[in-house]
């Protein structure tokens, strides 16, 4: 059996590699990640693009992941530019909104998919703070144009939920399904 990570997102191969499991990562191919309109459905089904196109041999059991964040019903994916990762930002400033994370965890003959979804409050953000966020270029490839896990973190308030979620891994439930699967023990 070989483990195998459906991404190319530095952020999902650190949190993978918490688990201390041995795994490999295969870069998913021509998923369109811009077609979120309904959610949680449509990033379990990224997810599960992801994993499927990555799948080579009976032997392998792929994890898969998509992560987009949602306010007043606007799917807010990664920014196109620095233009839309500002309008982003102001757009969360001092609100909640919810990150949702659809995972897809597959072995030749069987499927599981979920999501799990976080709750978020911005802090009221200045025109510095924002200024100072974006020239670090943080915002780029992540949803929502942040990062909690990084300087993403001084535009946060609070959370509900799961932290790692947020960072677009939700380790639990991930091990929880690998546990169960007997993928490790």
């Amino acid at each position: 059996m070989k483990l195998v990570l459906a991404s190319s997102s530095p952020r999902r191969i650190e949190l993978m590699r918490f688990l201390k499991v041995k795994f490999e990562v295969r870069i998913p191919l021509n998923v369109n990640e811009s077609k979120v309109k309904k959610v949680p459905e449509d990033v379990e089904e990224l997810a599960y693009m992801k994993a499927r196109s990555v799948m080579k041999s009976a032997d392998d059991v792929i994890i898969g992941a998509d992560t987009v964040v949602v306010v007043d019903g606007e799917v807010l994916g990664k920014p196109r530019d620095e233009m839309d990762a500002r309008r982003m930002l102001y757009k969360l400033s001092g609100r909640w909104h919810e990150v949702y994370t659809g995972v897809c965890i597959m072995g030749n003959e069987w499927v599981e998919r979920f999501n799990v979804r976080t709750s978020v409050k911005f802090a009221e953000l200045s025109e510095k703070l924002v200024d100072f966020y974006l020239k670090t270029g943080e915002y780029r490839d992540k949803a929502g144009a942040y990062g909690i896990q990084e300087l993403g973190a001084l535009l946060v308030e609070r959370i509900e939920g799961d932290f790692y979620n947020v960072v677009g891994f939700p380790l639990r439930r991930i091990w929880e399904v690998l546990e169960r699967r007997g993928i490790w023990a």
